[in-house]
C-alpha cells in the first residue's frame, strides 16, 4: 500500500529545497558534438522524449521496445527511460511490496520480472502509478509507465547497450552520448 501522497509530498518539501544547483564536482567531462553532460540537466528533472526505440530484453525475449518512451533526466545522474505499458510485457511483471521514495516524482513500486520458466529477477523495475504534480515539469505524464535497471535486464537506446549508472541504487542508463562524471560512485552521496 502507499502511503498518502499528501504526507509524502510534505515530507520531501526540505530535501528538495536543499539542492545545492550551483555545485560541480571536480573532473567533468567535456560533452561533445551528440552528447549531453548530465551536469546541464535541470533539478527537479525534465521530461524529454528518448533519442531512439528502447528495448529491453531478457536474454532473447523482448520485454519492451518503444518508439513512445520518455527520458527522465536529473541533474548528475544518467537518463532514465519510462516506457509506456501498452509498449511492455507487463504479463512478466508484478509488484513485490518493495516502495521507495522520489522527491520529485513521488512514490515509486518495485516490479519482480517473472520469466517464462518461472525463475524471477527481483527489483527488475519500477513504476509511479501516481507521480506527484505540485510542479510543472508534468510527471503526470508517466503514471503507470515502466522503467527497467539496465544492471539486470538487457537495454537499448537504438543499437546501443546501456550500461548501469555507478553504485546500483540509481536506474540511469549510462551510454556513450552522456558525458559525467554521474552520481552513485564513491564520493557522491550528496549529489
Amino acid at each position: 500500500m502507499l502511503p498518502p501522497k499528501d504526507l509524502l509530498l510534505a515530507r520531501v518539501k526540505a530535501n528538495r529545497d536543499g539542492w545545492n544547483l550551483a555545485f560541480r564536482p571536480p573532473g567533468l567531462e567535456a560533452a561533445g558534438p551528440g552528447q549531453e553532460s548530465v551536469w546541464d540537466y535541470p533539478r527537479p528533472p525534465m521530461l524529454a522524449p528518448a533519442p531512439a526505440t528502447i528495448r529491453v530484453t531478457d536474454g532473447d525475449i523482448e520485454i519492451a521496445r518503444s518508439d513512445r518512451a520518455l527520458e527522465v533526466k536529473e541533474m548528475a545522474g544518467a537518463p532514465v527511460p519510462y516506457i509506456p505499458p501498452e509498449d511492455v510485457r507487463t504479463d512478466l511483471l508484478h509488484p513485490n511490496g518493495r516502495v521507495s521514495v522520489c522527491e520529485w516524482k513521488g512514490a515509486a513500486v518495485s516490479l519482480d520480472l517473472m520469466r517464462e520458466d518461472g525463475d524471477e529477477i527481483a527489483d527488475a523495475a519500477w513504476t509511479y502509478p501516481d507521480p506527484f504534480d505540485d510542479l510543472p515539469e508534468g510527471y503526470a505524464a508517466i503514471a503507470g509507465w515502466i522503467a527497467f535497471y539496465p544492471g539486470k535486464l538487457d537495454c537499448y537506446v537504438g543499437d546501443e547497450q546501456a550500461r548501469p549508472q555507478p553504485g546500483g541504487f540509481y536506474g540511469g542508463w549510462v551510454t556513450d552520448r552522456i558525458k559525467g562524471p554521474i552520481k552513485g560512485g564513491p564520493g557522491s552521496a550528496g549529489w
